[in-house]
């Protein structure tokens, strides 16, 4: 699979829609601040034959942050109900175009899925290529899932803490200038402000088309060229709570940098403690 086919178009969709190998998820997510249901959004219009992936309910619920990793037994359950094998052919989407649909990517990826892709602008690609959607909701076939979970790509909290104060990894934060600077508010409350010493900022958004499709590859490379990122070089993304740090990974697999790492804890973690060096 070339780095370019991690994504596929709504087009090139459609047209395998009726492979039987094909699974496609909905992995809608918006922020507590958005006043958006993504599961009544599911239920109430979807590509059809597609399945609703709750980020927060397939997570680790004992973990007090917001849609963590979840144990493999647990992943492979969920996605087992929804007729997902390690062999399956899985598109994820997104209604926003391109907002939780990485962090989905990412989780299968990391889980052992062999063959999975996202739809390039999401929902309002498929809309606009005049492709209909559907309330039927799907009677998927159970499957055994078979998880083989990469841990080395999830970083923990103690190991970013030595990270940042080594300075020995760059540091990716995915939230928007004013958070990362600490000039707007968290949209969780009880977190301070700001972002971990040495972090580069590199908004999700300055990865996107104004239609939620992604750049260029040529256009991807400038942007880490214009911040100093070292493809050869050791890369932890981090953002609000682990979502959109996973739209910087695809990034940059899109133009051949693989062993990207993602602090699953992110800045729900970082910024709720007393003792985490903020800048």
């Amino acid at each position: 699979m070339t780095n370019r086919s991690i994504l596929i178009s709504a087009s090139d969709l459609h047209a395998k829609l009726q492979d039987k190998n094909l699974i496609v998820i909905d992995g809608s997510w918006h922020l507590p601040n958005a006043n958006r249901d993504a599961k009544a959004e599911y239920v109430s219009g979807h590509i059809e034959g597609a399945q609703f992936f709750d980020i927060d309910a397939i997570s680790d619920q004992s973990s007090g942050l917001p849609h963590t990793i979840p144990t493999p037994d647990q992943f492979a359950s969920a996605v087992g109900e929804m007729g997902i094998s390690i062999n399956s052919q899985i598109v994820v989407y997104d209604t926003a175009g391109m907002f939780s649909a990485a962090r989905v990517w990412w989780m299968f990826k990391i889980f052992g899925a062999k063959n999975v892709r996202v739809l390039d602008g999401g929902m309002p690609a498929w809309k606009s290529a005049g492709f209909e959607v559907t309330d039927k909701k799907p009677s998927p076939n159970v499957a055994q899932f078979k998880t083989s979970l990469d841990a080395t790509r999830i970083v923990s909290l103690a190991e970013m803490r030595q990270r940042v104060k080594n300075n020995d990894a760059q540091i990716l934060d995915a939230r928007g200038a004013a958070r990362f600077l600490g000039q707007a508010a968290e949209p969780r409350a009880g977190m301070r402000a700001g972002h971990m010493p040495g972090a580069t900022n590199i908004p999700y958004s300055t990865l996107l088309n104004a239609n939620g499709t992604f750049k260029s590859k040529a256009e991807l490379r400038a942007l880490f060229a214009a911040q100093d990122i070292n493809l050869e070089g050791s890369t932890i993304t981090t953002c609000g709570s682990g979502v959109t740090a996973a739209i910087i990974l695809l990034a940059l697999e899109l133009i051949g940098k693989t062993d990207t790492r993602l602090y699953d804890g992110s800045w729900a973690e970082w910024g709720s403690l007393a003792d985490t060096p903020i800048e």
